[in-house]
């Protein structure tokens, strides 16, 4: 199971790569690198996906910011890859944005 703790302190040396994807993601998002690691370092883990491949990964929720945030990480335990990263939207997220609406 992944903690927030060794991802902040992975993220403090900075050991983080993006994956293109991220970073793609990112770019058409306009969502800047330093969001990520603020999330990271301030955010909190909302869901473990501990089957992900190649490494286990997690959902961060940033609630320090004016607009809800979350990224997608996964990590080797010395690295962290950022997979994706968006502002999730109130159709999709509950009003904490931390919960998943359910589908009908």
């Amino acid at each position: 199971m992944i903690n927030i703790e060794m991802l902040r302190g992975i993220c403090l040396v900075r050991k983080i790569e993006f994956i293109f994807h991220a970073f793609e993601r990112m770019r058409e998002r306009k969502i800047p690198s330093n969001m990520i690691f603020n999330t990271i370092m301030s955010g909190e883990i909302i869901k473990q996906y501990e089957d992900d491949k190649p490494f286990p990964s997690v959902l961060i929720f940033n609630k320090d910011t004016n607009n809800p945030f979350h990224v997608v990480v996964s990590t080797d335990g010395e690295s962290i890859y950022i997979i994706t990263a968006y502002y999730p939207s109130s159709s999709e997220w509950e009003s904490d944005f931390k919960t998943r609406k359910e589908r009908n």
